[in-house]
Order: structure tokens, then sequence, then C-alpha cells
């Protein structure tokens, strides 16, 4: 699980820099856009990588309440999930919020001129009128999670599955169940999912993803997983590019199953591969797992710093590209080296723990 949640963490790093340059709408835009390799990497990254992090927080939080009563549980969220929330809204939202109002032409002037006009109205969308921004743009996830947490604790601290043997049984009600919320209740969409969608995720993680025969059930069919993972990943991006469906009908129902089983079944990929080949913890993942949480945190402001820097520039996406992805990355981990590590108030706001432990990495926050 700490392998999944660092290269998950990273590829949301990578995605958050796609987003630069592919056709959707977000905070800063290339003067030039890609609609065809990165727009195929968007699709698809897009599709599982903020799942991933729901089945995860969900199997997680499995793990977490075998050690602590509710209260320990929800006092640690609160404090771990919403301090580095607030301290998004408050210190590193306003600026991504004024460089999306100034490059939308929708406000001219420095950034201290903004400040006051951050608190008018509430942030929506991309391009809307209102400023301030409540879920902390990117860190929408950390409130959600909150949310849940506190939403699912009387059901995750009194029902239990009695019997330990996730079978294709359970895969086919996940996936009907999936597709039924993913179809009917399309509200407050974050991230290309529901937010149901994403709560529905939460709790499989926490009843069925993290059973002891989930493992031997990725091994026994991982192969239909891989085909299932590829063939529909493939047919959801095509169809995505040729044009999507109306929000209801029949072909909106048979695209929406398309991305589901895409989105779930490259999850189900993701877990098989990890647990055949990174079961081994060394110095990178010891690093990582404790940097991930930071990095989560800081990694699109800085995105949207760089954009706004070289955004204008007439240069080739090829040449942005890589001056985008390198200088974001030098950034983050300078400042978490130099800064966030060293000095505990940073480390609190960040959500990592006081003082780290002498022979293992801190366990960081997206796991639970």
């Amino acid at each position: 699980m700490d392998w999944i949640r660092v290269i998950a963490t990273y590829m949301v790093f990578f995605y958050h820099c796609s987003m630069f340059f592919n056709p959707f709408p977000w905070h800063i835009k290339n003067e030039l856009l890609n609609s065809s390799y990165i727009l195929i990497f968007s699709l698809f990254v897009g599709t599982w990588i903020m799942p991933i992090f729901f089945v995860l927080s969900g199997i997680s939080t499995k793990y977490a309440m075998q050690k602590r009563t509710g209260k320990e549980f929800l006092r640690e969220r609160f404090i771990q999930l919403g301090v580095p929330l607030i301290f998004g809204i408050f210190i590193l939202s306003p600026p991504q919020v004024y460089i999306e109002r100034v490059s939308h032409q929708q406000f001219s002037g420095p950034f201290p001129s903004f400040i006051p006009e951050y608190f008018n109205g509430l942030y929506l969308e991309i391009g809307g009128t209102g400023n301030f921004a409540f879920v902390g743009l990117h860190l929408w996830y950390l409130l959600v999670l909150l949310v849940f947490s506190v939403v699912c604790m009387p059901l995750i601290s009194r029902v239990k599955i009695k019997k330990d043997s996730f079978h294709m049984g359970h895969y086919l009600l996940i996936v009907l169940v999936l597709i039924f919320i993913s179809y009917f209740f399309t509200f407050v969409s974050l991230g290309g999912w529901g937010i149901l969608y994403y709560l529905a995720l939460f709790v499989i993680g926490f009843f069925y993803f993290s059973m002891d025969s989930f493992n031997n059930y990725l091994n026994k069919y991982w192969i239909k997983i891989s085909v299932l993972a590829v063939t529909m990943s493939v047919i959801y991006i095509k169809w995505f590019i040729s044009g999507v469906p109306v929000q209801y009908g029949g072909l909106a129902f048979l695209f929406t199953t398309v991305k589901v089983l895409s989105s779930l079944n490259s999850v189900l990929l993701f877990f098989y591969l990890a647990s055949k080949y990174l079961q081994r913890r060394d110095d990178f993942l010891n690093f990582n797992s404790i940097f991930s949480m930071p990095m989560y945190i800081l990694h699109q402001p800085v995105i949207v710093l760089i954009g706004f820097w070289i955004y204008q520039y007439d240069w080739a996406v090829t040449i942005k590209i890589p001056i985008l992805v390198t200088s974001s990355f030098f950034i983050i981990i300078l400042s978490y080296q130099l800064f966030i590590k060293r000095i505990p108030a940073l480390r609190f706001l960040f959500g990592m723990k006081a003082k780290p432990p002498n022979n293992m990495a801190i366990e960081p926050m997206m796991k639970g």
C-alpha cells in the first residue's frame, strides 16, 4: 500500500502538469494546447487516480480502526486533515485563484490588491465569479475524506463482514453498484467522478479490498483484470475523444459502464502489480512515504506558479513539458528539504508528525 500511495502521488503530480497543456479547463493554460498524446495521458490517468486514493483510504481506515477508538480516530483526522486543508484554503489557494483570474482576464493588478477580492463569493468552478476556495482547490480530497470519516463512522464501527472471502460475486456487485451510482448520481463532481462514487469506493475499500483474500482474487483473475483494464481504457479514451454521449440514454449508460470498468480494473491491476513486484521497502520508499503528503499539498500551487511564468512564451510544448515538470519538482523537493521537514510549525501545517521515528518512515496522512 505504501508503494501504491507513493506512485499514485507522483501520478497526480504528472496529471496536473498535463492539465496545463490539455484542452480541459484549468487555472492556467498554455497558449498552445495539445489534444493528442497529452490528452490521452490525462484521460487515462484521470479515470483511476482519485478512485485509487479513496480505495486506499478505505483500506487504511480499516487498519487504523483496529488500533484506535472511534473518537481517537476522528480527533486524529480533524488535526491531520483539517489543518492542511485550512492552510491550503487561506495560504495556498489565494495565489492560484489570483493567477486564474489574471490569466482569464477576470482581474488586473498586483496580488496584494486581489487579497480582499479573494473573500468575494464562493469558488465553484474554473472561470467562475466567486473567489473564496472553500475546498482548497486540489485539496478537496482532504475535505471529502474528512467528511467521509465522520459520516461513515457509525457504519464502519458497527457493521462487520462475517465471511472474509473476496470472490467474483463481490466483484460483480461492486461493478453494478459503481455503474448505478456513476450514472444516476452525478452531482458534486470532483476529479471526474461524483462524490457518491468516491464514497462507495471508500466503503468498498474498507469492507472488501481490506480482506486477506483480496490478493488471492487478484492472483487468480489478474489476466482478466488486465484485459478489461486495457480494453476498456482504450475504448473509453477513443469514445471520449470522438464525443461523449448526452447525459441520459442508452449510449450514455454504455459509456458510463465502459468508464467504470476502465477505472475499477485499472485500480485492481495497480494493486496486483504492486503486490507482486513492490513488496520490498527501500530508501526511496522510506523517503517518499514521508514526502508524499507535503508533495500532494504543495504540487499544484507550484505547477500553477511555474505555468503562469511560462504560459505566454512562444515555446514548443515539447520544450515546456520538461521545464514545467523539472522546475516544479525541484521547487517542491527543495522546499521540503530546506524548510518543511525542518520547521515544526511547517511539519504541522503539512500533515506531518512532529518528530519522525528513528528506524522507520512516518505514517503519512494519506494512509488514512
